[in-house]
């Protein structure tokens, strides 16, 4: 359990996971956070993030750290992506652990679900069959961070938990052309298009997949009721309860936009997986529930995107 005495470090505090963390723990009167930049803590080295959590030990973790990316950036770069995020979740619960800190938690992802899975996916259906090709080494990654944080629950009774949230956006996404999810890349995509005139909007895959998508800062509202009521279960789900189909978002940020011309989908870029609806039962019956609706979201989303305001992280 942690309060607001506690010293609480975020790691990954500038991303959009931890950025949304930090704003929640400021919103409840946490004032002893921990954070390092990039420049100042290299997350990719071993004994210079144990030394760190060594000196500092803090009573929570927060990995929210990770490199990050949509459809086109792990095909792309898979080794990048696998070795990046193994070193990165091995050096923080590593070193926690070696630090003496008994309270972490972990940051995994929807995406370690296999490909054709039960739907909506429950907790129990991690590892039943294979993944989704497009993102498997992310996916192994954070698989391998799950299981290492479980392996130290075991063997050394730390508390190491693991959330598994929905697909998220919201304030301090990524909108980089190439390098963002989905939605991200919708929203930026329709703007531009919107202020050159265009007459058609194209999308990636047949619109047809599935997606759940949760606001970050509802995410944030969850990891922290978690770890201030003592959660020490297994891997948790966190989603919205509700999906809809590629075709329906665009048509959503087409209208959170204002673009009025048409939208074209290219069949020939993958969908990656089919669906990706989480079931959230245990989480709720823990007494979380999402307060942001995907209409409220999308627009506040598209309010503080890096074109429309320099200050996102001060976005509620």
């Amino acid at each position: 359990m942690i309060d607001q005495n506690d010293l609480v470090y975020v790691a990954g505090h500038r991303g959009m996971v931890g950025s949304a963390l930090l704003r929640c723990l400021r919103s409840r009167g946490y004032g002893r956070l921990l954070t390092r930049t990039r420049d100042e803590l290299d997350l990719l080295d071993q004994a210079a993030v144990h030394a760190f959590l060594a000196e500092h030990r803090p009573h929570y973790v927060f990995i929210a750290a990770a490199r990050v990316g949509g459809i086109e950036a792990n095909r792309s770069r898979p080794a990048e992506f696998l070795s990046e995020n193994l070193q990165i979740a091995a050096n923080l619960i590593e070193g926690a652990h070696r630090a003496g800190i008994q309270r972490l938690m972990f940051l995994g992802s929807n995406c370690i679900y296999p490909r054709e899975c039960v739907q909506p996916m429950p907790e129990s259906a991690l590892l039943t069959g294979p993944l989704e090709p497009t993102n498997e080494a992310y996916a192994i990654a954070k698989i391998a961070g799950l299981k290492l944080a479980e392996a130290h629950q075991r063997q050394h009774g730390r508390d190491y938990v693991t959330v598994l949230p929905a697909s998220l956006y919201g304030p301090n996404d990524n909108y980089t052309p190439g390098q963002s999810h989905v939605l991200p890349a919708l929203l930026r995509r329709a703007h531009e298009a919107r202020e050159r005139g265009d007459a058609e909007l194209v999308v990636w895959g047949s619109g047809t997949p599935r997606r759940e998508f949760l606001y970050v800062d509802d995410l944030a509202q969850a990891c922290v009721m978690l770890a201030e009521t003592g959660y020490t279960g297994g891997p948790l789900n966190i989603g919205c309860g509700a999906d809809l189909s590629i075709r329906e978002l665009a048509e959503a940020v087409v209208e959170t936009v204002g673009f009025e011309g048409r939208l074209v989908f290219d069949a020939s870029k993958p969908d990656g997986m089919p669906r990706k609806l989480l079931d959230s039962a245990r989480v709720r019956a823990l007494g979380w529930r999402p307060t942001v609706s995907l209409r409220d979201g999308l627009q506040r989303a598209y309010e503080c995107a890096p074109w429309r305001t320099t200050d996102t992280v001060a976005m509620p």
